[in-house]
């Protein structure tokens, strides 16, 4: 009955060791080439203006300038 103790512990020491040589490793390195970042960007405005009905004439007739 003492080779059961002794199989339980030889299994579980063998588990603990093949374990061990599974660490994971984690390497973070800055790229060798700079990042680079292309935007196509495009802006539309649109600006509304309300005027008088005189000045409205004004620029109508091109009397201001």
């Amino acid at each position: 009955m003492k080779i059961l103790p002794t199989l339980i512990r030889t299994t579980i020491a063998a588990a603990l060791l093949s374990t061990i040589g599974c660490t994971p490793t984690v390497k973070i390195e800055p790229p060798d080439k700079p990042i680079v970042i292309n935007l196509n960007v495009k802006i539309e405005h649109e600006i509304k203006i309300k005027v008088d009905k005189e000045l409205d004439e004004l620029l109508n007739n091109n009397e201001l300038f």
